[in-house]
């Protein structure tokens, strides 16, 4: 009886570190030269400004963007097909440049500060969402570009969904200025 209880112990306690494994999200993806953006189909190397990357229950490979605007369009679309496991976005205050992102510097959407309503262009053209992994250099970007530093859950509907002036013009931001 007792080695019984001692059995059934473990297999709890080990069902308990598989359920712990599986809850874990999984980690970022290196951006690759062949990564495409999931709404154009386009080489997301080609395109400057902060990316992102989503990843789906049952998924391998996750949905990246060219643009945080894109990302954020398609979280807050109701028309999904799998369950979201983990969203990452460039910190695009370690980045090397805006025209060169970084291709593994992601921080975790949900602990990142992001600027919104800065007059800059992202990948695709579009007013872009700038995320910052550390909220100081947040400040720094928007004391040069203007916006203002919000967390991921208050991202307004219209800086993803709203219309976008063609005629609007945009800057291509300078990071080392900016931090």
């Amino acid at each position: 009886m007792r080695h019984g209880l001692m059995i059934v112990a473990a297999l709890l306690a080990l069902t308990a570190c598989k359920q712990d494994e599986a809850a874990a999200p999984p980690p970022p993806a290196p951006l690759t030269e062949v990564a495409l953006s999931y709404f154009c189909q386009m080489n997301i190397a080609e395109h400057g400004g902060p990316k992102g990357q989503i990843h789906l229950d049952g998924h391998e490979q996750p949905l990246f963007f060219a643009q945080v605007r894109d990302l954020v369009a398609y979280l807050k679309s109701p028309e999904r097909d799998a369950e979201i496991t983990a969203v990452y976005v460039s910190d695009m205050g370690r980045a090397d440049s805006w025209e060169n992102p970084g291709a593994e510097n992601w921080t975790a959407a949900e602990t990142a500060t992001f600027v919104v309503g800065a007059e800059v262009a992202g990948g695709m053209g579009a007013p872009e969402i700038v995320p910052f992994a550390d909220p100081a250099r947040a400040a720094g970007f928007i004391a040069r570009y203007g916006g203002q530093a919000l967390p991921f859950s208050d991202i307004p509907d219209d800086a993803a969904l709203g219309p976008v002036d063609l005629d609007q013009q945009l800057e291509t931001p300078s990071l080392e200025s900016a931090s």
